[in-house]
Formats: structure tokens, sequence, C-alpha cells
């Protein structure tokens, strides 16, 4: 199966191409800044790797996006991307979970390490304004099953549900260098440099596809959790005297 495949939901652009070559799958990848770099290098290194894949973007059997939550802008510059690129190529989008992505890349890293084939893992990332983007998922017989939707939560509300990880349970993701305070307690297995990648969504892309998650490029959304995109001054100002006070 050929998959393109890009997130820009946090602050990194993630990009990959995975594709069969003689029988053995293959996985071309770039990592480099985004926030706003994003949407000027995005198409540019989509079209380096498919180069380097020695594939056209008709060739590719789907579009992955890493659909959030996350970034507002990084979301729309990944969801508008994909839209255009699947509408000139013919091709179906499939809207990736960032945070399933997440769980995907902390699953890749431990393999060689976490006991028996499965696992459950509690993907965190900074929403920022002191909030935090969660779920929950388990991996069993070599399939990701939602314990918990993706949501916007608090730290402590995260922490709670860190108490509730098994001993032998993973939490990954950027929330853990964020709020260490809340969120350093867990004795377990963390990751807390590990993000959302496209090579993740390279290989959770088959089973999404099997499943019949893709969906026709006008119909693709991002996955937004929060309605808000900032705080007002006197909401930071608050924030900031509540801080010093704890």
């Amino acid at each position: 199966m050929r998959i393109l495949a890009f997130d820009t939901s946090t602050d990194v652009l993630s990009v990959a191409v995975g594709a069969p070559v003689h029988g053995e799958h293959r996985t071309w990848a770039h990592s480099g800044s985004g926030g706003a770099q994003a949407s000027h290098t995005l198409i540019a290194t989509v079209q380096e790797l498919l180069r380097q894949a020695g594939l056209r973007l008709q060739d590719v059997d789907a579009i992955g996006f890493g659909a959030g939550p996350g970034a507002f802008t990084g979301l729309r510059t990944a969801c508008a991307v994909a839209q255009g690129l699947a509408l000139g190529a013919g091709l179906r989008v499939l809207p990736v979970p960032s945070l399933l992505a997440l769980a995907e890349e902390a699953r890749f890293h431990q393999q060689c390490v976490v006991r028996g084939p499965d696992l459950t893992v509690l993907a965190l990332l900074d929403a920022r304004m002191g909030e935090v983007y969660a779920a929950a998922y388990a991996y069993r017989a070599g399939h990701w099953q939602t314990l918990r939707e993706p949501c916007l939560t608090s730290p402590q509300q995260a922490a709670a549900w860190l108490a509730e990880l098994p001993a032998d349970g993973l939490v990954a993701g950027n929330a853990l260098l964020a709020y260490p305070e809340e969120l350093g307690a867990w004795a377990g297995a963390a990751l807390p440099a590990i993000g959302p990648t496209a090579q993740a969504m390279v290989r959770l892309a088959p089973a999404m596809l099997a499943g019949g998650l893709a969906v026709d490029a006008a119909d693709a959304l991002p996955l937004y959790v929060r309605d808000k995109v900032a705080q007002t001054t006197v909401e930071r100002e608050a924030a900031a005297r509540a801080k010093r006070h704890a």
C-alpha cells in the first residue's frame, strides 16, 4: 500500500511516504520546523519525498493528514493541503487523530521494551492556556482501541487519568514537559519527547483504510476540541496571579 502522510498539528512538520519496494515496505520521511513555516515548506517536501520514492502523487492509495487536536493554524494547513492534493489527483483522504499517531509512535519506540504484545497509552499534548489535549488507547492483538476519546482537559484531570494507568502502561507527549508538577509523579514508562509523526500515520493507514475511515476530499475536516484560540489579557493576568500564589 502506498501512503502519503503529513502532520502539522504541533511545532514540528512531519511528512512521510510509505510504499512497497521489492516485496518490502519502505518509508521516506522528513521532519522539520512546523508552525508558520509549515505552510511554506509542506508541498515542496511532499514533492521531494515522492521523487525519492519514485512515485507520482496519482500513484498513492490515500493521503493521510494529522486531523488534530492541535494548533489551529497547523490543522487548517494540513487539511487544506490534503484536500487540494487529493482533489487534483482523484484520491481519498484519511483524517488521522494526532493523539492516535502519538500513541502509535510511542508504541513503536517502546516495542522492544514493553512486556508482552499489548499496551495501554495515555497520549498528552500541551494545548497551552493551562490545558492539555488527552486521549487513551489500548493496543490489543495488533489493533488500536480507543479507551478515551480525544478531549481538552486540565493537567490535574490528566494526572488523575495517569494514576489509573496499569503498571505496564505508557504515557507520552510534550504535556509532560509543559506541566511537570502535575504530571511528573508517574513512576512508569514515559516518553515526553515523543510527538505525532507522519511515519506513525503511515503505519496506521492500512487498518484505518480497511475500517472504512477514508473520506472524500471535500468531506475532510480537522478535529477541533477547543473553540477558543487564545486567552484575553485579563485571563492571562489572572492565570499568572494564580500560578504565583499556588
